[in-house]
């Protein structure tokens, strides 16, 4: 059962990184990111109604949200500001990158995490883990070599830095993401910061994209937004609940997730007609042997 969660999510992180870039298509980045926001938290309303209005409703371990101190919020708010800070980030090189390009690059997180792990953690790497990250980064040269045929220089390119700079702060999440799972309630977890998610992008909102809406790209509704939020809760709620079976492997789990890079690649590259896609998709088995190496050798 949890291998077919662990496909579950693995498809709905493909299918969330497809619709990203569908809604951003010509359209405004903030706005997007909002409405995407919102649908994820409204899909925790009902599991928040049923835990404050229902008794016995904390026999439903996959939808009960227990009651929560103020540390706990301050944590999550702080989870908060890191993801929203590396979605804004992200989506705005999603809209000026090919998905065939994107993708890729945000599948060398786990080395990133890895680095984080070894500087904050104090982990020591195997040898199949210094095998893997060799092999990502020989393939992130080959890469951004690729990148300038297709006239993105990966060293001047903005939009190239923003995704690094996104991959990097949402190394800081996960990280962060272990430290809360251990000590709070993963659904909680979940919950609330899809909530805070909203509030701080209507702040986002606010103070950047309103006072000068009329002069940036106009925001027009596609109706891919609404699945963006959706899709990402479905992934992440597939994952944490392969987890809590005792015979899971969090290393295929973990494998699974990542792998979701060649469903978004693979129909990005189809529906966006994107070029050089043959020695992109060389490439991007080169980076996941190279996780796939990382993954083996914990």
């Amino acid at each position: 059962m949890w291998i077919l969660l662990g496909v579950l999510s693995l498809i709905s992180l493909g299918i969330y990184d497809i619709l990203k870039k569908l809604a951003l298509d010509n359209n405004a980045v903030l706005p997007v990111l909002f409405f995407a926001t919102l649908s994820s938290a409204i899909l925790f309303i009902p599991s928040l109604i049923g835990s404050l209005a229902f008794d016995g409703f904390d026999q439903y371990d996959n939808f009960y949200i227990p009651p929560q101190g103020l540390q706990f919020h301050i944590h999550i708010l702080i989870k908060t500001v890191i993801v929203i800070s590396s979605w804004i980030l992200s989506y705005m090189a999603l809209k000026h990158l090919p998905i065939t390009i994107v993708s890729p690059i945000r599948s060398t997180g786990p080395v990133w995490t890895l680095i984080g792990a070894i500087l904050i953690y104090g982990e020591e790497l195997t040898i199949l883990q210094w095998a893997g990250m060799t092999v990502v980064l020989i393939s992130f040269y080959f890469f951004s070599r690729v990148g300038r045929k297709e006239g993105i220089n990966f060293k001047t390119n903005k939009w190239i830095w923003f995704l690094v700079a996104a991959t990097f702060i949402g190394t800081l999440s996960t990280l962060y993401d272990k430290f809360l799972i251990d000590h709070y309630n993963r659904i909680a977890v979940q919950a609330y910061f899809s909530f805070y998610q909203v509030l701080i992008m209507l702040l986002v909102l606010a103070a950047f994209w309103f006072p000068k809406r009329k002069e940036l790209t106009p925001f027009k509704w596609h109706p891919a937004i609404a699945f963006i939020g959706i899709v990402l809760v479905l992934g992440d709620f597939a994952y944490f609940y392969a987890i809590t079976y005792e015979d899971s492997l969090i290393s295929i789990l973990s494998l699974l997730r990542r792998s979701s890079v060649i469903i978004s690649f693979g129909v990005g590259a189809f529906l966006f007609k994107e070029s050089n896609t043959k020695q992109k998709g060389l490439i991007l088995l080169g980076i996941i042997a190279g996780i796939y190496l990382i993954i083996l050798g914990q």
